[in-house]
């Protein structure tokens, strides 16, 4: 899988499962605190896993958590797919970046430092801050019902920004990532990638998004998928390929994140349908890197139910929120901080003390070291 100078086999060779022999230190020691075994349900097994992702034997505590949130408009909202106007993605990161947006909101009242990336919305750049456009790779995305959304070098530009911005994350010593999209016809694009990585036809991925599009608009946006999935299949084993035909620029760009962040052994909380089809598509690529994700909440999406299905990730909350733009990946968030925060500070028992001959099995394990910063290209 190489396209340019992108070799997306690398991703394979660089991403490494979270630590086992961690996680069963942590179990093991978790039997040890004295609280009956299903006590704490799901939180246990998130502690669990915090600390097979921060290779330790004892988890620590969520202190950068940071939400990241790319936006882009889709050629194909001219069709009637969404209840939101074709170009209406600016003024929702208008809404964010006032900070009167649910996710921003959100993002205060959980203590979770909000970014967004404009990778290709539909406005000129200089409209918003430097800050937020300089990953930009273009205005708007084609119609991926009829035409291409990006050419090759628009692809490879939209990937390596996702990559850029999961190292800037990393880099600044996040912990912990939460993942969404700011988009109008994202969904759409996002129904394509799901039905067509799952083997599916597009009514059974097509959902009535955030907005609950009306019967009309559903069968216009069953019908851009279907059209989308035409052009989708013939590319389905070439993943670079398949997001420049039909997946746009923030959604190619969101898988590179995803991918670059499992490199980075950075854990990611995944929001609604649109970054569970990145997510699809980067485990196509590298099929560890679901060991690093976990899914937020559910959106009553069919598609985001069938992605996350074949990657066999269970949605931590169901409130019933539809509002997309990391929303309910941000709901989760108190969550898991309050697993690890239990995983880190509840005490247990001493351990039974280990004959020499254990210790010295012990010591010679090979442990799971966090992988070197790489560049995968």
């Amino acid at each position: 899988m190489t396209d340019g100078g992108l070799n997306l086999n690398d991703f394979g060779d660089l991403i490494e499962r979270p630590s086992s022999r961690f996680r069963r230190q942590a179990e093991e020691r978790r039997k040890r605190i004295g609280l009956p075994p299903t006590a704490l349900g799901r939180l246990d097994e998130l502690g669990a896993w915090f600390a097979a992702v921060q290779g330790k034997g004892v988890a620590s505590p969520i202190e950068r958590p940071r939400a990241v949130l790319f936006a882009g408009d889709h050629g194909v909202a001219s069709q009637g797919v969404s209840a939101r106007p074709a170009g209406g993605a600016t003024a929702l990161v208008r809404a964010t970046l006032d900070g009167t947006s649910p996710a921003a909101v959100l993002a205060r009242a959980t203590d979770v430092p909000l970014r967004v990336v404009d990778v290709s919305l539909d406005c000129p750049p200089d409209e918003l801050p430097a800050e937020v456009s300089r990953h930009r790779v273009r205005r708007g995305s084609g119609r991926l019902d009829v035409e291409d959304t990006l050419t090759p070098e628009e692809t490879e530009q939209a990937f390596r920004a996702g990559m850029a911005v999961a190292d800037e994350e990393a880099d600044s010593g996040a912990d912990l990532l939460v993942l969404g999209d700011v988009s109008v016809g994202g969904t759409t694009a996002a129904g394509v990638l799901v039905a067509v990585m799952c083997g599916t036809d597009a009514s059974v991925v097509t959902g009535r998004g955030g907005e609950r599009i009306d019967d009309l608009a559903w069968m216009r946006k069953c019908a851009a998928i279907r059209d989308g999935l035409r052009r989708a299949r013939p590319v389905l084993g070439e993943q670079l390929r398949l997001l420049g035909a039909v997946a746009g620029a923030d959604l190619t760009a969101m898988t590179g994140f995803l991918l670059q962040c499992s490199v980075r052994r950075t854990p990611v909380v995944l929001d609604g349908v649109v970054s569970a089809a990145c997510a699809l598509v980067a485990q196509r690529i590298a099929f560890r890197s679901p060991d690093w994700w976990l899914a937020g909440q559910v959106t009553g999406e069919p598609g985001q139910a069938k992605a996350l299905d074949r990657m066999s990730l269970k949605p931590l909350l169901d409130q019933g929120v539809t509002a997309g733009e990391g929303v309910g990946a941000l709901l989760a968030v108190p969550l898991i901080r309050s697993a690890a925060a239990l995983a880190a500070e509840l005490p247990g028992r001493p351990e039974p003390a280990a004959d020499a001959d254990t210790e010295d099995a012990t010591e010679a394990e090979t442990t799971e070291s966090p992988t070197a910063v790489a560049d995968a290209t």
